[in-house]
């Protein structure tokens, strides 16, 4: 057996067994997860059989076996759904399903369950932080409400009001308070850019003062581009597509906007980089790291490289003082590996500086190993944090409104502290359902360089 310089692995009772430095026989502690180096030994996934011994029927904590030992969370049950598959994947990973819960004993959540599937609409479930114990408060809206028929795709968590959830609504962004069930508008398109249109793919800055979305041709659907909201100001920035328009974001200070859009370079989906401040663009296009699946720190962007040469590479780039490229923040040992996709920054931080702040992602494929949550640092570390198994079969069904591969990857995002993560999986059967597990940041923060035997 060879000792590898940061974790030691071996096959037990047909699991890995990570632990530090040399064998010692013991799993790793509590609070679980381990930390490695990027290209290091492969675990095989998860058997259907595996998923069922070690999974609760029902919702309620539980605590993944050896390597993982992370406390977990099943949020839905079959009796959500009346039997059936009714939950739609986790929003995805830039939008947060989790809300502001620091200070309180209790993390609200929401999810969406298909009623024409047998479950109750978007419905808001509870979190109790001192016994791990989930609840499930009831439907977000009340009966009547035209809501109940949404899927929740594109709502977010404020990242500053605890009750407060962003939705849109035709050319109306909303703010809801999901306790009081009152409404309160944010802003209306129409006002500015006249009737037939419409937005969609939202986002709000931490301090709940700029917002952005994709602006949308209400009777054709032709996506037109990028419009930003100062809501201290009530002024608007609209910065017009100039190929086909794919999605903008908005970094968590407000002062960047991020346009993908395809621009005629081939096999390629361009950056644009606006400055809201100024408006003025910086344009990444072509092989030079250019970002798809993204999201969004303060001054900073981090997602996947598909022209760098080390497989499945996920990288950096800082908007201050000037747009640049940073480092290479994750790789995976062979192209073979299911790659980090869909990377979630929720838990992002002003004025901490990289090398204590992570991000963390998760994916599936249809290889037969790996397929985990993992985190990463954001200072180009050669080290991975394993958190938890994702326990999807691509190609197993459940997945409301589409049998894809696509709507059966995970794209779970982080809460606000960086201490949950949230997804969907099909647990290698045949419904989606959502879980939370706890993420042990302190291994990758609390020593600069991660483990060392």
């Amino acid at each position: 057996m060879t000792v590898l310089p940061v974790a030691t692995s071996l096959l037990l009772s047909g699991l890995l067994l990570v632990v530090s430095g040399e064998l010692t026989g013991r799993a790793q502690p509590t609070p679980g997860g381990w930390i490695e180096p990027q290209g290091s030994p492969l675990r095989a996934r998860w058997t259907p059989a595996t998923v069922a011994s070690i999974v609760p029927p029902v919702r309620g904590s539980f605590v993944f076996p050896a390597p993982y030992n992370t406390q977990a969370a099943r949020i839905t049950d079959a009796g959500d759904c009346g039997g059936k598959d009714c939950v739609w994947p986790v929003g995805y990973s830039y939008w947060r399903n989790t809300n502001a819960h620091e200070g309180s004993d209790e993390m609200l959540i929401f999810l969406g369950l298909a009623k024409e599937k047998g479950g109750t609409g978007p419905t808001l479930f509870k979190y109790d932080k001192r016994t791990d114990q989930i609840s499930k408060v009831g439907p977000l809206f009340p009966p009547g409400s035209k809501f109940t028929n949404y899927t929740g795709e594109g709502w977010y968590f404020s990242a500053s009001r605890p009750t407060k959830l962003y939705m849109n609504d035709g050319p109306k962004m909303l703010r809801y308070d999901v306790l009081s069930q009152q409404f309160e508008p944010v802003y209306d398109v129409t006002q500015q850019f006249g009737p037939n249109r419409r937005i969609r793919q939202m986002h709000s800055s931490n301090d709940d003062l700029m917002h952005s979305a994709t602006l949308q041709a209400t009777d054709t659907g032709e996506l037109l581009g990028c419009v930003v909201y100062s809501e201290a100001k009530r002024l608007y920035r609209f910065y017009a597509k100039i190929g086909r328009f794919d999605e903008c974001n908005l970094d968590r200070s407000g002062r960047w906007t991020v346009s993908l859009e395809d621009i005629g370079v081939p096999k390629d989906l361009a950056n644009r980089i606006f400055d809201n401040d100024t408006g003025g663009e910086t344009r990444l296009t072509g092989p030079k790291g250019t970002l798809g699946h993204l999201d969004m720190g303060y001054g900073y962007m981090l997602g996947a490289d598909n022209y760098n040469p080390l497989p499945n590479a996920t990288i950096r780039w800082d908007f201050e003082p000037t747009v640049s490229q940073g480092p290479v923040l994750h790789r995976n040992p062979n192209w073979d590996v299911a790659e980090m996709n869909h990377i979630s920054h929720e838990n992002a931080r002003s004025n901490v500086p990289l090398s204590q702040q992570y991000a963390c992602g998760s994916d599936v494929s249809p290889h037969a190993v790996q397929n985990e949550i993992t985190c990463i640092r954001l200072d180009g570390a050669n080290d991975q944090l394993i958190v938890a198994p994702v326990m999807t079969d691509p190609k197993g069904s459940g997945a409301v409104g589409s049998e894809g591969y696509y709507a059966k990857q995970p794209k779970g995002n982080l809460d606000i502290t960086g201490t949950y993560f949230i997804w969907t999986t099909n647990l290698c059967g045949n419904r989606m359902d959502a879980f939370l597990v706890k993420v042990p940041g302190e291994l990758l923060l609390g020593n600069a360089r991660g483990w060392r035997p």
